[in-house]
């Protein structure tokens, strides 16, 4: 199995473990008189099968992305490490910029005037910039995940 196919896998199990949470929930307590919608048991049953079922896969996974490396010699741990944190950048500036950029409302000339402290036309640039870088490592990320099979 390749490692996007596990990554995929991954996210299959924890909707499906999601969904079961629910059904749980509703099967948990009901009016007096009345009878569950399904058997706690069971559901508990396969909640643990499932929860099993995913340690494995994570583990396997981690394994995989701890022994994969790219060209240059980055494990996809610290490929993936470096997306987040790009993102996160990415996310931060964006945010900024956005407020930056809201038009100033000031309804009279007795209002606070606020005053840009941050070249928007540089920050736009290198927020391009760290965008490109992210999507060019994300697209690493997902060459290298499905070239590579699972641990």
């Amino acid at each position: 199995m390749k490692l996007a196919e596990a990554l995929s896998l991954r996210a299959d199990l924890q909707k499906r473990l999601a969904q079961l949470k629910g059904r749980m929930k509703e099967s948990a307590k009901v009016q007096e008189g009345d009878t569950p919608p399904e058997d706690i048991a069971v559901l508990e049953k396969e909640f643990d099968s499932l929860l099993g079922q995913l340690e494995t896969l994570i583990y396997r996974i981690n394994v995989t992305n701890l022994a994969t490396a790219d060209d240059e010699g980055a494990t996809l741990t610290a490929l993936i490490a470096r997306r987040d944190v790009l993102a996160m950048r990415v996310s931060s500036m964006r945010e900024v910029l956005d407020f930056v950029s809201e038009p100033d409302n000031r309804y009279g000339r007795n209002e606070i005037k606020t005053v840009r402290l941050v070249d928007v036309a540089e920050a736009r640039r290198k927020l391009d910039g760290h965008s490109r870088s992210l999507r060019e490592l994300d697209m690493k990320i997902q060459g290298l995940n499905w070239t590579v099979e699972l641990k």
